[in-house]
């Protein structure tokens, strides 16, 4: 017998789509709100849901009236009366065999959470804030029965022939909950009312092959730590604290500050600490020594912790195995609070082959290309992007706005742009196609790049593209209405290879290589160059920055110091990989933390001090930063003296070189005889004051850093004045004017908003090396006479000897 309604007529038996059922049972309906929900027909409203273990099942609509669903069969129960004629807000009444009656909200009364343009936008390759639509949501209705809360799931699986959401809360069913295709957008959707945040899923995708596989989201912005494979539905409560750092950001310009960047591996600085430790000990850490910004390897989620973060699964996820995205959000605010700029490494040239995640993601090739000689890259064993898809375009440039604009990350450094760049990048003769041009250029690559570029800045001022491009590939750094890459800067690969290769080699032999290190001046203004000294150089048995050197130990130490200072002198922004800092003897891996321990040792401890005090100096001195990108910012001295591994330069502020301009001079001797009696020429007359000696910082070594000479107006080197001073052997002496003219004073960091302001003087304050260093964390770090070393601020290791613990 029909149910009837109160005091109304029997309900009628409803006419469904028996193909649609079938369809359904067998997941294989893509579009299961034509069939479920709420629709309204000739015969009335009618009501349908899949509920397969129920024993009865009623809808209470928003007018008060009460309907019964018939069970159709095999879990389909519905209804329809012609007593209503419009759609109605309303909850389903299961019992089930607990005889508890149970309310529930029905998915598929709900409407897309996708608006057409979201859609043209997505197809278009435009939508820059494509995680706001795409993904998981917690999401909030009102209606007249009450407030809904749920997640909508959305994602983009052109070929797919049914998705199904799974996962906690459905007790991951694969049929219970199928999403519906939208339009011919590639879109699949779904609103899941009670869902919440905290729980797993993932989507059960039947491919074009009819093949139903298991995958992890593409837009996940919290996923679960490999092995375990599913996205976690996630949304942020983190209160930032750092508008003053944002608003100076946006009106501040990177490009022509200083920039000292410590390059850090989250999993290995210190074990154990994840997002949150590195926060408090990190942070601390970078505040003293003096950088102005911390780069991490990729932190974006990804499966192989020997991969370093490099083969991504996750590309909106930082990694769950050091903490939450709000924990990550707080190591950013904390960075950012104490004065120091974030940079990520972000890859876009390839990704991971993992089958749960990006690859074949709904059953062929999606958003790596198809062809194998454009969508597989050999070196690496893993999948190259489709760049000319429009929808993988969006993914990509929306990824990288992501980071800036969520994260507040002050810039990005782009890994393996030189294999995006070149279509036979590391492939034979035969094993890559030609662009349309016939060249090897990837055109749609190029194309990639420079709208990425384009739209950051454009998005977020304040920011910073970083390209890591080790080939001659013109406009690197040059803007994009220009026909250039788009990038703020480039790491210069030749400089780092040339310089290496000559701390290599003993040091009676260097003259032979006096090339390599002079080499890198006859280009060092055709791009915006960060030197980098970088992870890569101190793994794979090439042994640690201080081994790379030959010699006695206190020899290697010696040109360690002495290497340093010339990178801090070099035109360029430096960057240095973590444990370089402090003289780490073995080779870097990803499975231990650094040997802080060495920190004990006052040979290492005063490398240490060195690097805190050079980027002291660099800091307070516009003439280390400010005309780093323009050849008037550089002069050599003396370029040529091979005989005794010397060389000299000066680099100049903006201003007058004779007059105004800030100024410092930098000679660096890597022979092993010290150079008595060294003549340098000087731009300007008076006295000039030794800003650092690094043979100094040698325990019990003396130190000429504090002392004062005298220029006279004999003309050297190409200059009108000149001064004697002693370049101990394997060394570097600075020095700056003794009165500096009134630019260089309190120079501003003009690049970053900063806790850690520049000191009062160019040279800056002579410290107190009995004075507690924890005693005002924003001091000026700048060498003075340096007979002790003085601490770090905070030692990132639990063994803080006594006597040494700050």
């Amino acid at each position: 017998m029909s149910p009837e309604l109160p005091g109304g007529p029997p309900t009628p038996r409803p006419t469904l789509d028996d193909g649609a059922i079938d369809a359904l049972l067998h997941g294989r309906n893509g579009q299961p709100h034509d069939l479920l929900g709420h629709h309204v027909g000739p015969g009335g409203l009618t009501i349908t849901c899949y509920r397969p273990l129920a024993r009865s099942v009623r809808a209470r609509l928003d007018t008060g009236a009460e309907v019964d669903l018939l069970h159709v069969r095999d879990g389909i129960w519905s209804m329809t009366s012609p007593d209503f004629t419009s759609t109605h807000d309303y909850r389903l009444l299961v019992t089930y065999d607990d005889g508890v009656e149970h309310e529930q909200d029905d998915p598929y009364r709900f409407a897309p959470t996708l608006g057409e343009i979201d859609r043209h936008l997505i197809n278009e390759g435009r939508h820059e804030q494509l995680w706001t639509v795409l993904g998981a949501h917690r999401r909030h209705y009102a209606g007249p029965l009450g407030d809904v809360w749920g997640v909508s799931f959305a994602l983009w699986a052109p070929r797919a022939r049914t998705v199904h959401v799974i996962g906690d809360f459905n007790g991951w069913d694969r049929l219970s909950h199928p999403m519906r295709a939208l339009g011919e957008s590639g879109v699949w959707e779904l609103f899941l009312p009670g869902a919440q945040a905290g729980m797993n899923y993932q989507f059960a995708i039947r491919g074009a092959d009819d093949i139903v596989r298991l995958k992890s989201d593409p837009m996940a912005r919290m996923t679960e730590v490999a092995p375990k494979q599913a996205a976690i539905v996630t949304e942020s409560h983190y209160a930032w604290h750092d508008d003053e750092w944002m608003a100076q950001r946006r009106s501040s310009d990177p490009h022509v500050g200083p920039m000292s960047v410590y390059e850090v591996h989250v999993g290995s600085w210190r074990q154990g600490l994840g997002y949150r430790g590195l926060a408090e000990h990190l942070v601390n850490y970078v505040r003293d020594a003096g950088f102005t910004h911390v780069e991490f390897l990729p932190v974006m989620e990804h499966p192989y912790v020997p991969s370093w973060g490099y083969h991504v699964t996750g590309y909106y996820a930082p990694s769950s195995r050091w903490g939450t995205p709000d924990d990550f959000r707080h190591l950013v605010d904390a960075l950012h609070q104490a004065g120091i700029g974030v940079i990520l490494d972000w890859v876009p040239g390839h990704f991971a082959t993992d089958e749960w995640a990006l690859a074949r993601f709904d059953g062929q090739p999606l958003y790596e290309h198809p062809d194998k000689r454009l969508g597989w890259h050999p070196e690496w064993g893993s999948n190259i992007f489709d760049y000319g898809r429009p929808e993988v375009r969006n993914f990509l440039v929306a990824n990288a706005l992501y980071w800036l604009e969520e994260f507040h990350v002050d810039g990005l450094r782009v890994d393996g742009v030189a294999s995006m760049l070149y279509l036979d990048y590391a492939r034979n003769a035969g094993e890559w196609v030609p662009n349309r041009h016939g060249g090897r250029e990837n055109l749609e690559a190029v194309a990639l790049l420079q709208e990425t570029n384009a739209t950051a800045y454009k998005r977020v001022r304040g920011i910073v593209t970083i390209a890591e491009e080790s080939t001659s590939w013109p406009g690197v750094t040059k803007p994009t209405d220009q026909d250039g890459l788009g990038f703020g800067f480039k790491w210069n690969m030749g400089w780092m290879n040339d310089s290496l290769s000559y701390l290599g080699q003993d040091p009676i032999y260097r003259s032979h290589h006096h090339g390599k290190l002079t080499f890198s001046l006859m280009y060092a203004y055709t791009e915006n160059f960060v030197l980098p000294i970088s992870h890569d150089e101190v793994v794979h048995g090439k042994g640690s920055l201080l081994r790379k050197s030959r010699g006695s130990r206190e020899d290697q130490v010696a040109t360690l110091r002495a290497f340093l200072a010339y990178l801090w002198g070099h035109p360029g922004k430096q960057l240095l990989f973590m444990g370089c800092e402090f003289g780490q003897e073995s080779e870097w891996s990803e499975g231990r933390s650094l040997d802080w321990w060495l920190l004990d040792q006052p040979l290492h401890y005063r490398v240490h001090n060195l690097v805190k005090d050079l980027n002291g100096i660099y800091r307070a001195n516009p003439a280390l930063w400010e005309l780093d990108s323009h050849p008037s910012g550089f002069q050599w001295l003396d370029a040529d003296d091979a005989a005794h591994n010397t060389f000299a330069w000066l680099r100049f502020g903006t201003g007058d070189r004779a007059d105004d301009a800030a100024v410092v001079a930098c000679v660096v001797n890597f022979s092993g005889e010290t150079q008595e009696g060294y003549r340098v020429g000087l731009p300007r007359g008076g006295s000039w004051r030794v800003v650092l000696d690094t043979a100094g910082y040698h325990p019990g070594a003396p130190s000429s850093t504090g002392v004062i000479v005298e220029s006279h107006p004999e003309a050297w080197q190409g200059q009108d004045h000149t001064a004697t001073i002693t370049v101990p052997r394997l060394s570097a002496v600075w020095l700056i004017p003794e009165s500096p003219p009134a630019a260089a004073q309190a120079a501003p960091d003009s690049s970053q908003p900063s806790a850690v302001r520049s000191p009062e003087t160019a040279a800056g304050p002579t410290p107190d090396p009995t004075a507690d260093p924890t005693a005002d964390p924003t001091a000026d770090p700048t060498a003075g006479p340096a007979p002790e070393a003085t601490a770090p601020a905070s030692l990132p290791d639990e063994a803080q000897r006594e006597g040494q613990n700050p």
